[in-house]
């Protein structure tokens, strides 16, 4: 099975390059209007605790993880460390005997490459050869791809477009593929990379914030695809059709005309700001143009970034701003941040085997972000929600989940061999998410060692947002999500004075040539 790769994956190079290397689901709150932009606000407590008690939502999306591949190992790290069992759907082999379901089983295993056909010839997918989930142990893996076209072979390698329920069974096939056709190709021709994952001693910060605010095992990125795509239903609940970036091909080459979610709060006098870190861009300063700026986020793929740059330069503003409005309590009642890509440090995997890109650099970037919100006036009445783009290709062992289409619109910019060009089913549409991802929620609100079990994608942040001040819905995706309050808990707030999490590990091992 061969098919056509589109790629791009870093938001300042949105080229058409040859190869795929990157990915480019019950309430106690209620909903009130907006307010002022600063940090006061509601600490909650008491029969009048609500939804109101939260004037900040922050929201950041990394880059290119599946949830099994970062996540699926924390209810080992709950037995080790003392935290309370409870249900959580993460990889079976770290399940406990009893208890809780699901119970433990065997790590999972699905079909990789023939050994009989080794490069240069392509991978060919053999149910005789099972890749089973193992531990990494290089923090710097090789880049699978979460495609459009990869993204359906996950699904099942015999039946890409829906037509049964999924087996998952694609994910080494599609990183071995890859691999293969890329000039030079990875050192990981096989797809071996795509079966591994981290756990709590890669990941402590992670495996801490999740293990004492909230988390999710049924949150899902929005679109079987990459990360343009997915970004853009991040802020808009809808890509209007596109699957791949922006210049791709004839079929994808406008600006996407949907509101934003950031224009919603703007008519409705809500104060926002979308923080992005040029470390490593083109952009020179401080003071930086917003201009340039605006290339640094995916709201750049909608007409209303030149309304940015034109009427709110002020709105679109380097990360050091960030830091300065925590410290200034001045931050702005909704909040998205943008990675450094160009600095390596959004955790995608790595795209070559020369300038390898460390997850734990980027988890230890994260951590500056959500532990200055803790130690800053800001904290009692906000909330921040990590979350990742796409699955980057890895594997998990959840299928996606049917989804409402947003507008209508069926994919229009798909090239003529792509998978659901000469044949349609139910993953066609946008009625089907993509694959879990990692989520966790962060507040002086939130339930302690949470775990949601309620199907969602990432435009349930933009029903929370929408539910708090008071917004319409932006497409009939986001209408139809929950409205993520069940994370939280206003009546008693468990995190007012915060936890105190350890630093994250940065020593652990980083080459991109062999595994694991």
């Amino acid at each position: 099975m061969m098919f056509l790769l589109k790629s791009s994956c870093r938001v300042a190079s949105l080229a058409l390059l040859a190869f795929a290397l990157c990915g480019c689901g019950s309430s106690n709150g209620t909903s009130s209007s907006g307010g002022s932009g600063g940090s006061g606000g509601g600490g909650g407590s008491g029969s009048t605790a609500s939804l109101s008690s939260i004037n900040h939502i922050i929201f950041l999306a990394q880059e290119n993880r599946s949830f099994d591949h970062y996540f699926g190992a924390l209810r080992g790290y709950w037995s080790q460390n003392g935290y309370a069992d409870q249900s959580y759907d993460g990889l079976p082999q770290f399940n406990p005997a009893s208890g809780a379901s699901p119970l433990v089983g065997p790590a999972p295993s699905i079909p990789g490459c023939d050994p009989g056909s080794p490069p240069p010839a392509d991978c060919v997918f053999d149910p005789n050869n099972q890749v089973t989930s193992y531990h990494l142990i290089t923090q710097c893996a090789e880049n699978p791809s979460p495609s459009w076209n990869e993204g359906h072979v996950d699904w099942d390698y015999n039946d890409p477009t829906g037509q049964s329920a999924a087996t998952l069974n694609g994910f080494v096939y599609a990183a071995g593929h890859d691999a293969r056709t890329m000039q030079p190709p990875f050192t990981d021709t096989n797809g071996l990379r795509a079966m591994g994952y981290y756990d709590g001693t890669d990941l402590n910060y992670y495996y801490f914030m999740a293990s004492n605010f909230a988390a999710s095992d049924r949150w899902f990125n929005p679109v079987m695809s990459r990360t343009p795509p997915n970004r853009e239903y991040l802020i808009a609940a809808t890509s209007q059709g596109y699957v791949y970036p922006e210049d791709t091909d004839s079929q994808d080459q406008a600006l996407l005309k949907a509101t934003t979610i950031f224009q919603a709060l703007q008519n409705a006098g809500i104060s926002w700001k979308i923080y992005v870190d040029p470390t490593g861009s083109g952009c020179s300063g401080p003071p930086y143009a917003a201009s340039c700026l605006i290339t640094l986020s995916y709201v750049q793929n909608f007409t209303f970034a030149q309304t940015i740059v034109s009427q709110y330069p002020q709105n679109i503003a380097p990360i050091s701003q960030y830091f300065t409005d925590l410290q200034n309590g001045t931050l702005p009642q909704v909040a998205q941040i943008e990675a450094p890509s160009d600095a390596g440090l959004d955790e995608h995997p790595t795209n070559s085997d020369a300038s390898p890109t460390n997850i734990q650099t980027g988890a230890n970037w994260v951590s500056t972000l959500i532990n200055g919100l803790m130690q800053s006036s800001s904290w009692k009445s906000s909330v921040f929600i990590l979350t990742y783009d796409e699955n980057g290709g890895f594997y998990d062992h959840v299928s996606p989940q049917p989804a409402v289409s947003p507008d209508g619109i069926k994919p229009v910019d798909l090239l003529p061999n792509d998978i659901c060009t000469t044949s349609t089913g139910p993953t066609c549409d946008f009625t089907y998410t993509g694959y879990r991802v990692p989520l966790i929620v962060v507040s002086p609100y939130t339930k302690k060692n949470y775990v949601s079990h309620t199907v969602a994608d990432h435009t349930a942040i933009l029903k929370l947002i929408e539910t708090r001040f008071n917004l319409p819905a932006l497409t009939k995706r986001d209408a139809a999500q929950m409205d993520m309050t069940e994370f939280f808990n206003f009546t008693s707030p468990p995190w007012m004075t915060p936890p105190n999490p350890p630093a994250q590990a940065t020593n652990g091992a980083c080459y991109a040539n062999h595994l694991p």
